[in-house]
C-alpha cells in the first residue's frame, strides 16, 4: 500500500477505463476522488455502481459532467441527468437486479466465472444469456464482474491499509476492493497499526494498493 495525494491517484485513471465505486445513493461513496476525477475530466468511463446517485451527490457529479459511457447498476430513477443520457443513447446502461449485482462482483472478487442465480428466469433478462438446470430447476449464468480500479470509502484505515467501515456506509465497497485490478481507498480517519482490532478489520492491507492522504 502507498500514501498518495488525490491528485496523483486519480492521474492514474485513464480516460476511458472501468471504475467500481462503492456507495448506495452517495452514502459510503468516495466524494473527495470524484470530485477530482470531475476536476480532471476523465471521461468515457465505465462506471460499475449501485445506483446513479442523484444530481451533485456521489457518481451523480459523473453523470453531471457528462464523463460515463456505460454504467451498470442496479436502478438509476433518482438520477434524472443519468437517465435523460440513456434515453438520448449519450450512455449504454445495463441495469441489474441488486442481488445479482452484488454476487457478479463477488465472483470476481473470488476468481469466480460466475454466479448461477434463478433471477430473472422466464423474463426478458433471459435474452443473450446461458440457462443450466439444476436439479431440474432453471437457473441463469451471470458472468463475473470486475474493473481496473475501485474507489472505496471507508471510515477507518490504518497505516498499511486495513479498512473498517462504519454502519451502511460499508455496503458494496469490500466486495468491490476484491474485484479491481487497482483499489483506491479515502478514509474518514488514519490511524496507527493497532488501533483497529484485527476481528474488526473488513478489508485486509493486501487488498488495497492506495491510500489517499487526509490533510
Amino acid at each position: 500500500m502507498k500514501a498518495v495525494s488525490v491528485e496523483e491517484a486519480v492521474a492514474m485513471i485513464p480516460a476511458g477505463a472501468s471504475v467500481m465505486v462503492g456507495g448506495f445513493m452517495g452514502v459510503g461513496t468516495p466524494e473527495r476522488l470524484l470530485d477530482e476525477v470531475v476536476r480532471q475530466k476523465k471521461a468515457g468511463l465505465t462506471l460499475i455502481s449501485n445506483d446513479a446517485a442523484t444530481p451533485g451527490k456521489g457518481v451523480g457529479k459523473l453523470f453531471d459532467q457528462a464523463l460515463v459511457s456505460k454504467l451498470t447498476a442496479t436502478h438509476i430513477g433518482l438520477n434524472p441527468k443519468a437517465q435523460q443520457q440513456m434515453l438520448a443513447n449519450q450512455i449504454a446502461v445495463d441495469l441489474v437486479p441488486q442481488g445479482t449485482f452484488v454476487e457478479r462482483i463477488r465472483a470476481g472478487g473470488c476468481g469466480l466465472g460466475g454466479v448461477l442465480t434463478p433471477t430473472g428466469v422466464g423474463t426478458l433478462v433471459t435474452e443473450g444469456k446461458r440457462q443450466i438446470e439444476v436439479d431440474g430447476k432453471p437457473f441463469l449464468l451471470e458472468t463475473a464482474l470486475r474493473a481496473q480500479f475501485a474507489l472505496v470509502h471507508a471510515f477507518l484505515a490504518d497505516y498499511l491499509g486495513n479498512l473498517a467501515y462504519a454502519l451502511t456506509s460499508r455496503n458494496f465497497n469490500p466486495v468491490m476492493a476484491m474485484a479491481a485490478d487497482t483499489v483506491i481507498v479515502t478514509a474518514e480517519h488514519i490511524v496507527p497499526v493497532g488501533v483497529i482490532a484485527p476481528d474488526h478489520v473488513v478489508t485486509p492491507a493486501p487488498l488495497v494498493d492506495y491510500l489517499i492522504t487526509n490533510g
